[in-house]
């Protein structure tokens, strides 16, 4: 008898269970279309602004269900919309869910992509769309409004000359900064954009999406995303304010300023360039009858007739040797007692002239480069001959002298387009300045021993680097470290602020700039 009973149990339950099947499959066939084609309905009626089409496909639409559509499409100026369904993502037999696209043209401002879903159910026998605030636009709550709101951008922007943004942390922000002012200031139109903005009825507003006029002005600056990041890695980690400033010798142009100095001091601040200086006093002894081969005399140390004693560094002397070695082992009493002999009416002071000191360098953005003064006796003379006493010079001013060597021309430099530098400054450019022959290839080969045989040597430098190291006293604090060189069409200057020796601290950070290109 249980087993009766429970049997019967078993098949009333599947009777049941089957009445409710059938139920449900007949209750379905009653559904008239299908999710894909109500929502494709939807969409039409609205990409074609068919306001009472879109209204007859919604479930219980709220009253200011048009009123809200065409608050919208005035508040935002729409032109047109275009939406792209997706695929329906069925929840049951009742409901399912259309994800699309939509592109709205904001007048004369731009496109505004947006994604949404239709969500869909069964309501009467009909699919319908259950509609939302969020399904006119996704992402705005129903106390939000949608308003045009006029908003300040950057009028220029300035690019690297592949057409990119500066590398992160690059130490040329702001002379960028200061470049666009300049460049604004040429323009009489204020720059300005246009975003936007959900307010709610709270009063706080968020910006959802941002336009730029047709007024925005890009342009491409002669920096190299490649030399400015590699610069601006190289500095990485070093515990003193630094600079790493690379020029193009064949043009001019500024590849790389990465500046960590104060006051922008890689253009702007002269420094005491020590013996980096040595390069002016070789060129303007080597006009004077002089050749690398000249055996000149580098004792540890050497006094002016009736004046001051100059030492080497660590008290070395090297004897007898050619000014070219003199020049590799930054030899300061060779070089000295050869300004007091041989210099004594002005030529050094003319010398730098040439080399772009005593002038502004009108790069499009200004710059100076240095100065010396003219030397009121031997104790100054030979003290300027190895970079210090009057001397001053920036890591810009530096980079540039060894461009001229390796060139054999020196020019000015430029951060955008000829074009673009000479609207930019006002009062002109100094002219390019071409170095004799036989001065110039002395100078390469004496840059060359700087690497190879001199104070440079254990530096780890790459291959077919030419250099000259530098050593400056300031009137207070450590001795600044300097190193400045070419390698190809590129020359550079490195400088530490009272970081040290050259040939330790600023020859070391060359060799990684230029060991990252």
């Amino acid at each position: 008898m249980r087993r009766r009973g429970l049997l019967a149990l078993v098949v009333v339950s599947l009777v049941i269970v089957a009445a409710a099947l059938v139920a449900l499959i007949l209750d379905s066939r009653k559904v008239d279309g299908s999710p894909e084609q109500a929502g494709r309905a939807y969409l039409d009626a609205w990409a074609a602004e068919n306001l009472t089409e879109m209204r007859k496909q919604v479930a219980s639409p709220p009253q200011d269900f048009l009123d809200q559509h065409r608050r919208l499409s005035s508040d935002l100026q729409i032109l047109s919309i275009k939406l792209t369904p997706g695929a329906v993502v069925r929840r049951g037999a009742q409901a399912a869910d259309m994800p699309f696209e939509g592109i709205r043209q904001i007048g004369e401002l731009g496109q505004w992509n947006f994604s949404s879903v239709l969500h869909l159910a069964v309501r009467d026998g009909e699919w319908k769309v259950i509609w939302t605030p969020e399904t006119l636009h996704p992402g705005v709550a129903a106390d939000e409004r949608l308003r045009i709101t006029e908003i300040p951008v950057p009028g220029t922007e300035l690019l690297t000359r592949q057409g990119k943004p500066l590398p992160n942390d690059s130490g040329a922000e702001a002379y960028m900064k200061d470049l666009v002012g300049k460049i604004d200031e040429f323009y009489e139109e204020e720059p300005s954009g246009w975003a936007i903005e959900a307010r709610s009825a709270a009063g706080r507003s968020r910006k959802l999406v941002v336009f730029r006029q047709a007024t925005e002005r890009t342009y491409r600056t002669t920096l190299d995303w490649w030399t400015q990041a590699a610069a601006a890695r190289a500095l990485d980690g070093v515990g003193h304010p630094a600079a790493i400033v690379a020029i193009k010798p064949s043009t001019g142009e500024v590849r790389a300023v990465a500046d960590r100095l104060p006051g922008q001091g890689a253009f702007y601040k002269p420094y005491p360039p020590g013996s980096t200086f040595k390069i002016i006093t070789a060129s303007a002894l080597l006009r004077d009858q002089l050749t690398g081969d000249s055996p000149v005399d580098c004792p540890a140390h050497y006094s002016v007739p009736n004046g001051r004693t100059f030492d080497n560094h660590r008290d070395e002397g090297h004897g007898t040797v050619s000014l070219r070695q003199a020049f590799a082992l930054s030899c300061n009493t060779s070089f000295s007692r050869l300004a007091v002999e041989h210099l004594t009416d002005g030529r050094l002071r003319r010398e730098a002239e040439e080399f772009g000191f005593g002038g502004n360098l009108k790069s499009g953005l200004g710059g100076v480069c240095g100065s010396v003064r003219e030397a009121g006796n031997g104790d100054e003379l030979g003290a300027d001959a190895i970079g210090q006493n009057s001397v001053e010079a920036t890591p810009l001013c530096m980079a540039l002298v060894a461009a001229a060597v390796e060139n054999g021309t020196w020019r000015p430099p430029r951060l955008m387009s000829e074009q673009a530098v000479r609207r930019l400054e006002v009062q002109g450019r100094p002219k390019p300045r071409k170095l004799p022959a036989q001065v110039v290839s002395q100078l390469r080969s004496m840059m060359s021993a700087v690497v190879t045989d001199g104070t440079a040597a254990s530096a780890g430098l790459p291959k077919g680097v030419s250099g000259k190291t530098g050593t400056a006293e300031p009137s207070s604090g450590d001795d600044h470290a300097w190193f400045v060189g070419y390698r190809g069409d590129l020359a550079f200057a490195v400088f530490v602020e009272h970081g040290g020796t050259g040939a330790e601290a600023a020859a070391g950070l060359a060799a990684r700039f230029l060991g990252a290109l």
